[in-house]
């Protein structure tokens, strides 16, 4: 047990975090403004293999940055206008989505890199120190500009929703998007924006793990896009209380993986706490979470 009190420990729970904190505050965004978001495993996917594509491209890790965020952006606004614009159900949408990334990474791998599984490696960002003590750790993972992103996007989305007049409207539209378009708010306009900062900031949590692999591996995204909504079903629909629960979710595999090595425990049991705790946390919020009114519905619904 005294693995879990190290600066290893610390470091391997802020890494593992970011894919899970950045989906959740997608998921924020997006729900906040009246979509349902059940493809941030698809964000997550899709970004992961634009950011691998656009490195091994140019030999940049920053331009890697900005296919991924392309790529995560564009695959949200494709769900926006589905669920939206065409009023295709969010869910069905989301499930079509997620198949079309999972599927659509797996086509390319092949037939780009003649690989079902897996990219060429790349390099991705080296800021730190070197070495494998755990402050070396914890310095390369908070200088990480992935990661510094990351935490700049858990400190201004509160702000953009909730002090500023776009936020307002964000949650006009998804609290009650029929009475903001009687007073003249674009509901799907402002719905579409949403989605597209939901993409761009899930996004990071997929480049994330790309950068962290140093390649694209299939199904990468391992569920984590399902365990940020459960975090943000917990956190009721707040982007830092959803950014915390996903700390402790990545507590709970940092656990498991320093706990690997030891007999007491089966593996299995090791590997299954996050998802145990997902459904946990899901049994707990079932009926206490208050989601915005207006999740779902379209501004010429009835109320």
């Amino acid at each position: 047990m005294s693995q879990l009190l190290t600066l290893t420990f610390v470091a391997e729970t802020i890494r593992l975090s970011i894919p899970f904190a950045c989906a959740a505050l997608a998921g924020v965004w997006s729900e906040r403004s009246g979509v349902v978001h059940i493809a941030l495993e698809g964000v997550l996917l899709s970004s992961a293999f634009g950011a691998v594509v656009a490195t091994l491209a140019s030999g940049s890790p920053a331009v890697g940055v900005l296919g991924g965020v392309l790529v995560g952006t564009l695959l949200s606004l494709l769900h926006g206008l589905l669920s939206a614009r065409f009023r295709v159900d969010a869910i069905v949408s989301g499930i079509a989505l997620n198949l079309l990334a999972a599927s659509g990474t797996r086509f390319l791998l092949r037939a780009w890199f003649d690989s079902a599984s897996n990219s060429p490696p790349i390099a991705g960002f080296h800021w730190g120190p070197t070495g494998s003590s755990g402050a070396a750790m914890l310095a390369r993972t908070l200088l990480d500009p992935v990661t510094l992103l990351a935490v700049l996007a858990v400190a201004v989305t509160p702000w953009v929703l909730f002090r500023t007049r776009f936020g307002l409207r964000v949650r006009a539209a998804g609290e009650n998007p029929v009475a903001a378009a009687s007073v003249g708010i674009p509901v799907v306009r402002v719905r579409l924006i949403a989605l597209c900062v939901s993409g761009a900031v899930g996004a990071l949590g997929g480049i994330h793990l790309a950068f962290d692999q140093h390649r694209f591996e299939s199904g990468m995204s391992g569920g984590r896009g399902f365990i940020a909504l459960a975090a943000v079903i917990l956190a009721g629909w707040r982007p830092v209380r959803a950014a915390l629960a996903c700390l402790v979710f990545a507590a709970l595999e940092a656990t498991q993986i320093l706990l690997q090595g030891q007999r007491k425990l089966p593996p299995e049991i090791l590997q299954m706490l996050p998802y145990l705790a997902t459904l946990v946390v899901l049994a707990l919020a079932a009926g206490k979470a208050r989601a915005p009114a207006g999740l779902g519905q379209h501004a010429t619904e009835e109320r």
